[in-house]
């Protein structure tokens, strides 16, 4: 059996075919998806496709079968029930890891998330900063993490990322509000005065910080590293840059940050909104990491910044809009239904 398959958990989603895709160019391979979603891409004939759940151990077993390396990417989103969450964060990771310890996985590249710092007093935040999870799903992050370093401590290379908001080709979800009402023409309502900066990420350039973590020397890697954009300015000049591509003269409009917070508690409340807590809770505060441990230790070097990334990601929508103009649902690969804010964007 061959020893060299790269196996991708969560291979369907935004993060999953652009990493296969980065995959392949590299040489790296053979490629095999494990999806509890169908992987309906033009990739379909050049990879293994498994269509199963992280939490089905014997599936786990199967796909385990002659890996060398596992990039975990599979994940229950914010919007997903609670034990959704949990089950498939934590639960999901452990099954993963054992299966990966019995069957000998030199590597075992875990994607986290810098939900898991919460809402912080200070930035930049490092690897180092107290870990304050909000909501079930920063809480799940959290204790996935500590699995991983559970199976660390027993001599597994187990390298940790924390991604910043990562957006590029495939990514829709909350993003696509944004890109829809830019296509239009319409000004963006912005929670607070905008002035707030809040870094983000290409995901090819995530692509490439994973690939370093599975090519590098052992010792460099097997650590946990926060992944971001270098370069990011405000959250009004970032979203700006697009809708001065887009070319129809919208403007970014700030509002006072607690009132339109407490109107969007409501709106979810009342399932009128598709943004929850995370999103609309943080959108008005600074939100960037520190990349330099990534930086020194794996020679990361992202090559897009905010605007660059946000604008490429447009770009990708204004192209691909008829694939999913009919799609919905509450996963990144898909638009969100506006709900009210559909009406409310006819006032802009």
């Amino acid at each position: 059996m061959d020893r060299n398959t790269v196996l991708v958990t969560g291979g369907s989603g935004f993060l999953g075919i652009n990493l296969v895709r980065h995959l392949l160019a590299k040489g790296a391979g053979p490629v095999r998806v494990l999806d509890i979603a169908p992987f309906d891409y033009p990739e379909r004939e050049r990879v293994e496709v498994l269509t199963g759940d992280i939490r089905d151990e014997e599936m786990v077993a199967r796909a385990m079968q002659g890996v060398k390396w596992v990039v975990h990417t599979a994940a229950a989103l914010p919007l997903y029930r609670p034990r959704d969450i949990i089950t498939t964060e934590v639960e999901g990771t452990r099954k993963l890891l054992r299966a990966a310890a019995d069957a000998g996985v030199e590597r075992f590249v875990h994607i986290s998330s810098t939900a898991v710092y919460g809402i912080p007093d200070h930035h930049p935040l490092r690897e180092d900063d107290k870990l304050d999870g909000v909501g079930p799903y920063g809480q799940a992050k959290i204790d996935a993490e500590a699995v991983c370093g559970e199976y660390r401590a027993q001599g597994m290379c187990v390298p940790v990322l924390r991604p910043k908001s990562f957006i590029g080709p495939e990514r829709l979800g909350v993003f696509a509000l944004f890109y829809d009402w830019a296509r239009d023409g319409r000004n963006f309502p912005m929670i607070g005065s905008g002035r707030n900066r809040y870094q983000l990420l290409d995901v090819a350039d995530l692509c490439a910080a994973i690939w370093l973590c599975l090519t590098l020397e052992r010792d460099r890697v097997n650590d946990t590293f926060n992944i971001g954009a270098r370069e990011f300015t405000t959250m009004r000049e970032d979203y700006q840059a697009v809708l001065d591509y887009a070319g129809h003269g919208g403007r970014v409009l700030g509002f006072p940050a607690r009132p339109v917070i407490w109107a969007l508690r409501m709106l979810e409340f009342l399932h009128l909104s598709p943004l929850y807590k995370w999103v609309y809770e943080t959108a008005c505060e600074d939100s960037f990491v520190s990349i330099e441990k990534a930086e020194r230790l794996l020679g990361f070097d992202p090559e897009f910044s905010n605007k660059q990334a946000l604008i490429r990601n447009y770009q990708w929508y204004i192209e691909n809009m008829e694939s999913f103009r009919n799609a919905s649902g509450i996963s990144h690969r898909v638009p969100w239904k506006q709900g009210i804010l559909g009406v409310i964007k006819r006032l802009f």
